[in-house]
């Protein structure tokens, strides 16, 4: 046999995973697609390539230089645009892709192929229950856009039970189309040393005895009764410090005039964006991480604090309750009392707090992004209908 000639079960098979959101640094989406690459790495070896916009202006992803990459040189914006209008007119975008058997879209964006398969991942409809949370053109975009690409793509992920009861109530979508495939604490969330949680301390000139909560600042962390909950804690010298670790996002205009009158704005520490090597340490040194969003399509920095051994209270909403299971202790975050009184729980019990951290570690041993990957390949092989590892 010619050995030009493979038999086609043979042939290579390349998939394509868009990791422009990791590229741009888009939080919670760079965290995902950066560590879902990572973990396809070792798993498809030569089969996996990746795709990008800004393609020659930005990047590549660091760590990945040299390494397959193809995409568009338009922006960000340019290229949303793009995508919509080429599904709206079914303008075949396979170009793009030379050889691609399939495409991974790993954000909400999914352009139009007509001869590669598709796989698109949903993180969430929270512009679909609080559309009042985001600025009117991106509600807009993604309201028009959303139900085409869900509709349009071959299978969906969703990161948790709640994205996939969202899907099939709010776009109708059958649910075999759907797998959940939830996130994890990537692997240097660890419980850090003494010394490092005092270095990084140190670095960010923190008390000893903090809360911690962690996300870009936007209507839905629900920022201002969290911080309205501190209060009472640091009147009875239960914590010194509220740290908030999140770049300044969309319509954080309400919380920012609230701290400008607030009686306790010095005990509120806005550490903006921290470098990713010192979360570990941060979340070991939290007395409690609090997450107190209204609604979370998955809700990672539970994961990263539990994994980093720190008590963690949360909202009992959305997914929250799905990735803290029976580890974290849960409050109504419409509630400022009950914010203030679960939290204090935390704080005031040793023995629970103890427990909290043993059962948190337990908790995030059970996610791994190496569980993720070989979640995400069967499904890829089930949409090619045959093997790649």
């Amino acid at each position: 046999m010619n050995p030009l000639k493979r038999p086609l079960e043979e042939a290579i098979v390349t998939i394509y995973v868009d990791v422009s959101s990791a590229v741009h640094g888009k939080a919670g989406l760079k965290r995902y697609s950066e560590s879902l690459v990572q973990a396809l790495r070792p798993l498809l070896g030569g089969q996996l390539c990746l795709f990008q916009n800004s393609l020659g202006r930005r990047g590549p992803l660091p760590g990945w230089e040299g390494y397959p990459t193809a995409g568009t040189p338009l922006g960000y914006k340019p290229w949303r645009g793009a995508v919509l209008l080429g599904q709206w007119v079914r303008w075949p975008m396979d170009g793009l892709i030379p050889g691609a058997a399939l495409f991974h879209a790993t954000e909400h964006l999914l352009p139009p192929f007509h001869r590669v398969r598709t796989v698109l991942t949903v993180h969430d409809l929270i512009f679909e229950r609080f559309p009042q949370y985001h600025r009117l053109k991106n509600y807009l975009y993604l309201h028009s856009a959303m139900p085409l690409f869900c509709h349009r793509a071959d299978a969906l992920i969703a990161i948790s039970e709640a994205t996939r009861r969202d899907l099939v109530e709010l776009y109708r979508i059958p649910p075999e189309r759907i797998v959940v495939i939830p996130e994890a604490a990537a692997p240097h969330f660890q419980p850090q040393p003494p010394e490092e949680v005092e270095r990084v301390r140190r670095r960010y000139n923190l008390p000893r005895r903090y809360l911690l909560t962690v996300g870009t600042i936007e209507p839905r962390k629900n920022l201002t009764r969290l911080a309205q909950a501190c209060g009472p804690l640091f009147a009875e010298g239960e914590v010194e410090a509220l740290v908030v670790v999140g770049a300044r996002g969309w319509l954080e205009g309400e919380f920012f005039r609230y701290l400008a009158e607030c009686p306790w704005r010095d005990r509120i520490i806005l550490a903006g964006h921290v470098a990713d090597a010192d979360l570990p340490a941060l979340y070991t040194g939290a007395a409690v991480t609090v997450q107190p969003s209204l609604y979370e399509g998955f809700g990672l920095p539970i994961l990263e604090a539990m994994a980093c051994s720190s008590p963690v209270c949360a909202s009992l909403t959305s997914s929250l309750p799905e990735v803290g299971g029976g580890a974290a202790l849960y409050f109504d975050p419409f509630v400022t009392e009950h914010i203030t009184d679960v939290v204090r729980r935390a704080l005031t019990d040793g023995a629970l707090a103890a427990e909290m951290r043993r059962k948190g570690l337990e908790r995030a041993q059970e996610y791994s992004w190496e569980r993720t990957a070989r979640q995400t390949v069967a499904l890829y092989e089930g949409i090619l209908g045959r093997r790649l590892v």
